[in-house]
């Protein structure tokens, strides 16, 4: 996977060094099922979740460019909603250490700018659930277009039947906020 680099942070491939530190976010019970999934038990379990991400080449760490530590995860997946090929949907999840610090909008903007400049999709999707107000807030700062609500789309890992709010940018769209961003500097350089 490319590596890229934005002005506070480097997302690159995962490796097995990161294991220590993708543990200790992902035992945090307030990070994982705010993306939909259950802390993870133990060191095994994450290696095994580790080894997938190192395998698939999907997901990318995060990285505090400035520290070298491991902030969390970044992913550009086949979207199971959608037929387009040129589509794909962005996941992230950052270690509670590093909320409310805009490193995830910042990642965000940098997958973005991957995926319409050099991976060639044409359309972005991503979502949360209901209860996620800080990924709300990342996905309208980016700005992704809100498409609506699919009432009971996931079932959780403790059976929870939960909704899914859902957004998009287009291609075209992203070219014209790109314009109008990256005049202020807030928008990672292509």
């Amino acid at each position: 996977m490319k590596t890229i680099e934005t002005r506070r942070l480097i997302l690159r491939d995962f490796t097995l060094d990161d294991l220590v530190a993708f543990n200790h976010y992902a035992t945090n019970p307030d990070v994982g099922p705010n993306a939909g999934w259950k802390p993870h038990e133990n060191l095994e379990e994450s290696q095994k979740i580790l080894e997938m991400f190192i395998r698939e080449q999907e997901v990318w760490a995060i990285e505090n460019k400035e520290t070298k530590e491991l902030m969390g995860s970044i992913g550009l997946h086949h979207d199971g909603t959608r037929a387009l090929p040129t589509c794909r949907s962005i996941g992230y999840v950052l270690s509670k250490d590093f909320w409310g610090h805009g490193f995830a909008t910042e990642a965000t903007q940098a997958i973005l700018n991957y995926a319409f400049e050099d991976a060639g999709l044409t359309l972005v999707t991503i979502s949360h659930y209901p209860y996620n107000k800080r990924s709300e807030r990342v996905i309208e700062k980016c700005g992704f277009h809100y498409e609506g609500t699919l009432r009971g789309a996931s079932k959780l890992y403790d059976q929870t039947i939960v909704d899914s709010c859902s957004y998009s940018m287009t291609k075209d769209e992203y070219c014209k906020l790109k314009k109008v961003i990256t005049s202020d500097n807030n928008y990672p350089p292509a």
